[in-house]
């Protein structure tokens, strides 16, 4: 539980919340990343920039239901992730969900296409090699615990911040737009199914962290 409370803490705080954000970024351009490629486009590289903010590029048709889950799976990757992870560290896996971890960001080292992108994939890479290889079994389960609530709670954040971006801004550039684009439905409808599922998966996260 008190993981769970520092978790927040981190998201609440800026100072903490503008630098762990950068973990939040890396799982949501592998959620662009991985529904690109489950929906049969082509890859073309990932970049990370140290605003926290991030470019999956794809090439394909520029509309079509492979398109939309590309564009809609950037924001809900990280609580979706959480919930993974919620569900490892339930089941007494927390080591397996690390080397997971592990092993997607090894996968996203051959995406990326720029040096402030390897240098944070890295640093995420570097982190977790230590505490699944150095760290106690406790040490080990303080960090899937602590991942698994950071994502979780970090993700229905970024989804308000990208809604009062959107209003702060003439640009029409982010992906609940793009899917306003490709799709009848406005971007506030995207936004909002945003929303519900990354709430949805923060609740049933919790509820297998902190639970009876």
């Amino acid at each position: 539980m008190l993981v769970t409370v520092a978790a927040a803490m981190v998201v609440v705080v800026p100072g903490t919340w503008s630098v762990a954000r950068h973990v939040l970024t890396i799982v949501h351009e592998g959620g662009h990343a991985a529904a690109a490629l489950v929906s049969g486009r082509r890859l073309a590289g990932i970049r990370l920039h140290a605003d926290t903010s991030g470019l999956t590029v794809s090439k394909g048709r520029s509309r079509g239901p492979g398109m939309v889950a590309t564009a809609f799976a950037g924001y809900p990757a990280p609580a979706v992730v959480g919930l993974g992870v919620s569900v490892l560290v339930s089941l007494e896996r927390d080591l397996l969900a690390l080397w997971a971890g592990l092993l997607v960001l090894t996968l996203l080292l051959l995406q990326i296409r720029n040096f402030y992108g390897l240098y944070v994939v890295l640093v995420a890479a570097v982190l977790l090699v230590g505490v699944t290889w150095w760290g106690s079994p406790v040490v080990q389960g303080v960090a899937a615990w602590g991942l698994a609530s950071f994502l979780l709670l970090g993700a229905p954040r970024a989804v308000v911040e990208l809604q009062v971006a959107r209003r702060r801004s003439r640009g029409r550039t982010s992906d609940a737009d793009v899917l306003a684009r490709i799709t009848p439905l406005p971007a506030i409808v995207w936004v909002g199914a945003m929303l519900l599922l990354t709430v949805g998966c923060a609740a049933a996260g919790g509820f297998l962290l902190v639970g009876p």
